[in-house]
């Protein structure tokens, strides 16, 4: 009888080791790229708001640089850099920045919420559901709960949409930013400006 041969036991024990290790990597990989935190593209997003001066005269502006986050846990995260304010006027643009946002006490604002992560991950790719969150607007110090309606579409297995189905609308009152708007109307020489302000998003997340 021919003796085994211990080197060749030795390889069928280590391709046996190695398969092991390969499949559990990547068990671990696939768990690990849907439950791992989804980032946003702000080259591909937008957060635009729509202001009204002389009662008719609408006009949309938006903010160039934002940040957000949604984690493993479903918390979303989102900080609008209120110094990347763009009306296409740049002394509007300027003054916004001083007496609207007073973006040198508060140069940011941010939006957190929760939503239900597994059932975005779940969609199929193509797919869309629509969401309603109440999320914590901050902004100019002050704080406040509002319901956001948004429709979540997987675009890949590793990039998703969100978009507003309905603006959020921004009572100036709520946030203290009556007297920055009077302040505009007056450098403006307007007979007024609307207090309530439409906010509207396309967000793009990829993992």
């Amino acid at each position: 009888m021919a003796a085994s041969d211990p080197s060749s036991s030795g390889t069928t024990l280590s391709k046996g080791v190695s398969m092991n290790k390969l499949i559990g990597f990547l068990a671990l990989f696939l768990s690990f790229s849907v439950l791992a935190n989804w980032q946003l593209d702000n080259q591909a997003s937008v957060v635009s708001f729509t202001t009204l001066k002389k009662t008719h005269v609408a006009e949309n502006h938006r903010f160039h640089q934002i940040a957000a986050t949604i984690s493993e846990q479903g918390k979303v995260a989102l900080s609008i850099d209120l110094t990347s304010v763009d009306t296409k006027v740049a002394i509007r643009d300027q003054r916004m920045k001083e007496y609207l946002f007073n973006v040198k006490q508060f140069p940011k604002a941010s939006f957190s919420a929760q939503v239900p992560v597994k059932q975005i991950t779940a969609l199929e790719q193509g797919s869309s559901d629509i969401l309603t969150v109440t999320g914590l607007i901050e902004l100019h110090g002050q704080k406040q709960q509002l319901p956001v309606k948004v429709m979540v579409t997987k675009v890949s297995d590793d990039r998703i949409l969100v978009s507003s189905i309905e603006p959020i609308l921004i009572q100036a009152q709520a946030f203290d930013l009556i007297k920055g708007i009077n302040k505009l109307a007056e450098l403006a020489k307007l007979p007024s400006i609307t207090t309530t302000v439409p906010v509207s998003f396309v967000l793009s997340f990829t993992q």
